[in-house]
């Protein structure tokens, strides 16, 4: 494959798709194929083929409002449907450069307007499981325009120079791992991406895997020629079969254009990727513990140095970055590093992907500029809290972050700013509490989370979060004392100091949060014997109303 072949592709398509005057695009996301929207896609295409109209019926992947499913946008008008179904496929087509079906029309402007798409911006547009449609939208253009132009020195240069920070959650300095890993001695190196997405409430690097993986294989290639791999893995939870099945595709479509495999454009570049399924153990979103899953041993993590990028997959270099981190590279290399710099913040650089989850009305995948108040994104992307309810807090990171209350929401996102907080960016899950959501049950919930997830290797992490664990259940039950929470607090200090890996030194977070923000509510729960939202069964309380009634 040559540019000029890619070129020829672009350009086919494009013919191809002038050949009709309306296309409707179906989001086919696991939100949306829960809700109908495979029989809505079949009632769609069913209905074109009878119109006299010329339509375009594509499949597509989450367009980002999961919340307002199935959607079903039109172009060229960009005019957005939601909640629809089969039933109105007629309609929708009849009504195809006419004025919009008006109880299907969906005003979601400030939404979309807050939101800087950069690894989305093929969300809606493309069909994932045709490479052709990826590359009529500039796809492996970066792939081959660098192997043709540029050393890889110098594309670590651009991706230094970009200011991306990895974003699986630590934030790491991408361009000074690439460095790294390119300046290891071996002959043998690795490239692994990790789609390991366990956090509850996470869905980002899912709907990318489904709806644009070639952008995560064109990533990875990438990657490849810049630190000297020639092989790659993606490591992908089990639990993800339309993300499995459509990489699949992908990596069967891209050898078939000789966009992976030997002599790349006619280069000495040789790179294939392969697919790793894990068994969906939290903890193997850790480095070492994802390696040692790879190689088919049991997924625990061991302590570090040496770190992967000297010594990791097989004992070879190896370099690891999440899903989101490789979606980012293909635009980096298009549009130039210093375009990526000159989004978000000083030290926060580019655009993120949240999942919003939770009491939020909007919930669903938005990306955002670095930097953008957490108000923005619950009050204005995410429609506020709904039914009436008052914001309580947000919860980023997953069971890793922090619970963030309403008077630090304005905020802006960023890696230093969310740790200032007592939380973290992590992979980019954002669940939002309202005043129904008791604090300390939802720390008792995370730590509950980190506990049955714990490998177990280290004490600190196997012990401390089950003695944590049952320090909030006595708490939630109204039976916990102040001597339990003092325990707690100490427990807190001891598992987030001593535990081997993140996850142990994480796990403490959402109760040290939920403790600063939220003390209130434990003091509630200890001296007052009273759940404030209701939510907690207090065991105490019960036994003296039994003993009251028996009386």
């Amino acid at each position: 494959m040559t540019i000029e072949e890619l070129e020829l592709i672009a350009k086919n398509v494009k013919q191809e798709n002038d050949k009709y005057d309306y296309e409707v695009n179906v989001c086919m996301d696991l939100a949306c194929a829960s809700q109908g929207a495979g029989a809505l896609k079949d009632a769609l295409v069913k209905a074109a083929e009878t119109s006299e109209k010329k339509v375009l019926v594509r499949r597509t992947g989450c367009m980002g409002p999961c919340s307002h499913g199935p959607l079903v946008r039109l172009d060229p008008d960009e005019t957005l449907y939601h909640h629809v179904h089969a039933e109105s496929a007629e309609a929708i087509v009849k009504n195809l450069g006419e004025a919009p079906v008006p109880e299907l029309q969906c005003d979601l402007n400030e939404h979309f307007d807050k939101q800087v798409r950069v690894v989305l911006e093929n969300a809606g547009y493309i069909d994932p499981e045709k490479i052709d449609d990826y590359i009529a939208r500039d796809g492996y253009k970066a792939l081959l325009t660098m192997l043709v132009e540029m050393t890889p020195n110098g594309v670590v240069h651009r991706i230094t120079e970009s200011g991306l920070r990895g974003r699986g959650g630590g934030g790491y300095p991408t361009g000074l791992k690439w460095s790294t890993v390119a300046k290891a001695n071996g002959d043998v190196k690795y490239v692994v991406c990790n789609g390991d997405e366990g956090d509850p409430g996470a869905f980002m690097d899912r709907s990318v895997m489904e709806g644009d993986p070639h952008r995560v294989i064109e990533g990875m290639a990438i990657a490849g020629y810049a630190v000297g791999a020639s092989k790659g893995f993606i490591y992908v939870r089990a639990e993800y079969p339309v993300a499995v099945s459509r990489l699949t595709t992908a990596l069967r479509e891209a050898r078939r254009h000789g966009l992976l495999g030997n002599n790349i454009a006619n280069t000495p570049f040789n790179f294939d990727v392969e697919i790793r399924l894990g068994a969906g153990a939290f903890v193997c979103g850790e480095e070492t513990a994802l390696i040692a899953s790879i190689e088919g041993r049991r997924g625990t993590p061991k302590p570090r140095p040496p770190y992967p990028a000297a010594s990791g997959l097989w004992g070879k270099p190896t370099l690891i970055n999440n899903v989101e981190t490789f979606a980012n590279i293909a635009p980096i290399m298009r549009n130039g590093g210093k375009w990526f710099f000159n989004m978000g913040s000083e030290r926060s650089k580019g655009t993120k992907v949240f999942a919003l989850t939770g009491k939020i009305a909007n919930t669903g995948l938005v990306e955002v500029p670095m930097g953008i108040k957490l108000r923005e994104i619950i009050e204005e992307i995410g429609g506020g809290v709904p039914g009436g309810h008052k914001f309580k807090a947000v919860q980023t990171g997953g069971p890793s972050g922090g619970c963030i209350p309403e008077e630090m929401l304005d905020v802006g996102v960023s890696y230093d700013a969310l740790l200032k907080m007592g939380s973290i960016m992590g992979s980019g899950g954002m669940i939002v509490m309202d005043d129904t959501s008791c604090m300390v049950n939802v720390a008792r919930y995370f730590i509950e989370f980190c506990m049955t997830e714990s490998c177990g290797k280290c004490i600190p992490c196997r012990a401390g979060t089950a003695q944590m664990f049952t320090l909030l259940t006595r708490i939630c039950n109204g039976t916990g004392t102040l001597d339990d929470l003092a325990l707690l607090e100490d427990l807190c200090s001891t598992v987030k100091e001593t535990s081997l890996c993140g996850l142990g030194q994480t796990a403490p977070n959402p109760v040290l949060s939920t403790l600063k923000y939220f003390r209130d509510e434990y003091m509630e729960h200890i001296l007052h014997k009273r759940c404030p939202a209701g939510v907690c069964q207090m065991e105490a309380v019960n036994s003296a109303t039994s003993i009251e009634v028996m009386a």
